[in-house]
């Protein structure tokens, strides 16, 4: 799986996007989500709304996009020594910023957006999602360990997740979690060996999100 998030913009555009994103996020603290406007927000950074409008096109696009650059990690996955392991600490982490009030909310922010350059939003959040696992993946590729695809790891860990917290009508746990990941190490295959036929249907399936 290769994804390739939309690149961030550089110069003048990237000091707009950061303004805007900032002065969102403190409003949204200050006065609370539902009383954001993009007039206020665009005060706020010191841009005109119609700069607002002509780059995020509305509200809820604005809100997306700001979603979405939570959805990038700051840090690579722990390295704890081993694939499950290291599957295991990232899907437990993943599972409570997900499930927490502010997780619930990106979440919801990220699917009322649309198009954010050539990639849906909820699209480039999975790309983002999904490069996590290919660190942890390729490390332990590394070190010649059996390894589930990173598809896999999407469709069994991370899918049930995102469903759990949107959806219910239970909350995942963190024994969902531990056995979604055992789950999905169950079925790794040794480095090298040919993918499944489930996994090779993804890439046709899944659109602009896979390449």
């Amino acid at each position: 799986m290769n994804l390739r998030p939309n690149l961030r913009p550089g110069g003048r555009s990237a000091r707009v996007q950061a303004a805007v994103h900032r002065a969102t996020n403190e409003l949204a603290e200050e006065i609370g989500r539902a009383q954001l406007t993009v007039p206020l927000i665009a005060a706020r950074a010191g841009v005109t709304p119609s700069t607002v409008y002509r780059r995020w096109g509305d509200l809820a696009e604005l809100l997306a996009d700001v979603a979405l650059d939570r959805f990038r990690a700051e840090t690579e996955p722990v390295d704890s020594g081993s694939v499950e392991g290291d599957l295991q600490a990232w899907a437990e982490q993943f599972f409570e910023e997900m499930g927490s009030e502010v997780g619930q909310t990106m979440l919801r922010d990220v699917l009322a957006g649309r198009i954010q350059g050539s990639m849906a939003v909820p699209s480039q959040c999975a790309a983002y999602t999904a490069s996590q696992i290919e660190i942890i993946i390729t490390r332990g590729l590394a070190r010649g360990e059996a390894v589930p695809t990173v598809e896999a790891i999407m469709d069994g860990v991370v899918a049930p997740i995102i469903y759990r917290t949107l959806f219910g009508p239970a909350r995942a746990s963190h024994a969902l979690v531990r056995g979604l990941v055992a789950g999905c190490m169950a079925g790794a295959g040794r480095p090298g060996a040919q993918r499944s036929d489930a996994a090779v249907a993804l890439d046709g399936l899944a659109g602009p999100m896979l390449e």
